[in-house]
This record gives C-alpha cells, structure tokens and sequence, in this order.
C-alpha cells in the first residue's frame, strides 16, 4: 500500500507538472499581437509637419503663389494665407488665418523664412546655393502645436546643372517638437534630402528664369529621423527605399491638396519594440499603405 501510494503521488505530481508546462506554452501562444502604431503615427505626425513647412516654403520662395494649399481666394472668399516677401531683409513671411486650407488641415500663425545666407546670387528656391532657415510663432495645425527648434533648407543642385540628366536637389534638417492637441508632445529630429525627381519635365522646371509649377512635381525623400513619441518613448525612423510624393495625385476629391505619399518604404523602430515596417506602395494614386510587424501586415489610410 505504502508503494502505491508513493506511486499516486508522482503520478499526481507528474500531472501538474504536465498541465504547468502546457499553461505556460498555451500562455505563450496567446500572447497578444503586436499592433501598436502610436509611435508611429506620432513619427508620420512630426514627418508630415515638417515636410508641409519645406514645401510652404519652396512654394512661397519661388512665386508667393502657395497654390497647392489656396487660390488666391478660396471658396470660403478669403484666403487660408498671406505671403509677404522683404527683398531688403531677405524674408518670406507666411501667414495663416485659422482657415482650411486646400489640403484640409486649418492652419493658424505664421512662418519666417530668412533666406539671407544664400550663396551664389540665389533668389528663388530653384537657384543652386538658396538656403533658408526657418521660424515660427504660434503655428498650429489641426490643433497641434507645431515649434521649429531650428530648421534649415539647402538647394545642394551643383551651378550650371543641366536638367535634361540633373535632378534639382535640397537638403533640409529638422529639429521640430509638437505638441499634440491630444495630449503629449512629440520630439523629431531628422536629415532629409528632398528632390524634384521630373525636373527634365519643361512643364515643371521651365529654367532659371522662372517659377516651378509644383502642382505638376514630383518629389522624392530619404533620410533618417529619431525622436521620443508623446507618451516619451525613444524611436528612430529611417527610409530604406525613396519615399515618393507626386502632387498631381489627390486621393480625397474633397481635399485636392492633400498629396500622400505614394511609393517607397520606411522602417520605424520603436525602443526596443520590433521594426515597423512601411510599405507606401509601387506608385499607384491611393491614400493606402501598409504596415508589417512580426510578419502580420495591417493596411492603413493615410491622412
């Protein structure tokens, strides 16, 4: 009786063992997937910021015009920005009214472009050696604060090029913080090169001489950026295939200034989370990209 009991017992003690180790591989397989973007929405938010700043400022540096985000009068029959130009000082000031732009984001303050330090003779944004840098006051997008901690924007396209076989080039730094109209402020600091990849289209880049029509353009971006998310996370982000804007594509008939990205990929890194990795697609006119993590892929719209 005695060995049977003791028998009992091991085979009561196997049992548990099995059913803890089984728990444990159960607990391990459904252990939650990882779908979290935040960060990432938090990296598109401070990227798309910044870019909007750069092309405000191509646009403005180049005719005043601003025609990818108004007309001269919009719909509403006011305009949703000024722009006031001081050869003298060498200034572009752009000011916003708090309307909605054609893009669909309402923006209010305004942005100082200083382009006196350019080299060169340059004047306008297409000129080789036009530099600017860039301030803000009280610049508020969609409720989100956006302030340039320091911002700068260098045309690095060598003199004489010739645009038949030369794409136009900039090179633009970005140290930027927004604050978020949710909650939490976003840090995002990044080095981009930013290029005209149609600059052989006469149609867009018509010469020297005159302004290039962006609503025609085509631009490419690479790069690499790093930050900390709202919520004060550390992330890095780096383009891994050019990322690819072409402002004659507007998804959202509603908004025909709102211009996604179309094609190219971006790995995103969030501390020591696993890479997201972001496929904007091969060119196509949609505001749909998608995100891999851990192998599973989610489509999302992008705004």
């Amino acid at each position: 009786m005695k060995t049977s009991k003791i028998t009992l017992s091991i085979a009561a003690i196997m049992v548990a063992m099995a059913f803890s180790i089984t728990s444990c591989k159960k607990h391990e397989t459904e252990a939650p997937e990882d779908k979290d973007t935040g960060g990432a929405s938090d990296n598109s938010l401070a990227e798309k910021s910044a870019d909007d700043i750069t092309n405000i400022g191509g646009q403005a540096a180049e005719d005043n015009s601003l025609n990818a985000y108004r007309f001269g009068e919009d719909a509403f029959g006011t305009s949703c920005a000024t722009v006031l130009r001081d050869t003298v000082m060498k200034t572009i000031t752009v000011t916003f009214s708090g309307q909605q732009c054609l893009d669909g984001h309402t923006r209010s303050g305004s942005l100082l472009f200083d382009y006196s330090a350019s080299t060169n003779g340059a004047k306008y944004y297409r000129d080789p050696g036009f530099a600017l840098t860039v301030t803000s006051t009280n610049y508020i997008v969609d409720g989100n604060q956006i302030n340039i901690v320091n911002k700068s924007v260098q045309n690095t396209t060598p003199p004489g090029f010739n645009p038949a076989s030369v794409n136009l080039t900039w090179s633009v730094n970005t140290n930027i913080n927004v604050v978020k109209v949710s909650g939490g402020t976003v840090s995002w600091t990044a080095n981009k090169v930013k290029t005209l990849l149609n600059t052989s289209d006469t149609n867009v880049y018509r010469g020297p001489s005159q302004h290039i029509v962006w609503t025609k353009a085509i631009i490419g971006i690479t790069g690499n950026a790093s930050g900390t998310t709202a919520n004060g996370d550390n992330f890095s982000a780096a383009t891994t295939s050019q990322l690819v804007r072409d402002m004659n594509c507007s998804p959202n008939s509603n908004f025909q200034g709102h211009h996604p990205f179309i094609q190219g990929t971006l790995d995103f890194t969030p501390g020591t989370k696993a890479v997201r990795h972001f496929d904007y697609g091969n060119g196509a006119c949609d505001d749909q990209a998608t995100v891999t993590i851990n192998g599973n892929t989610y489509t999302i719209t992008l705004k």
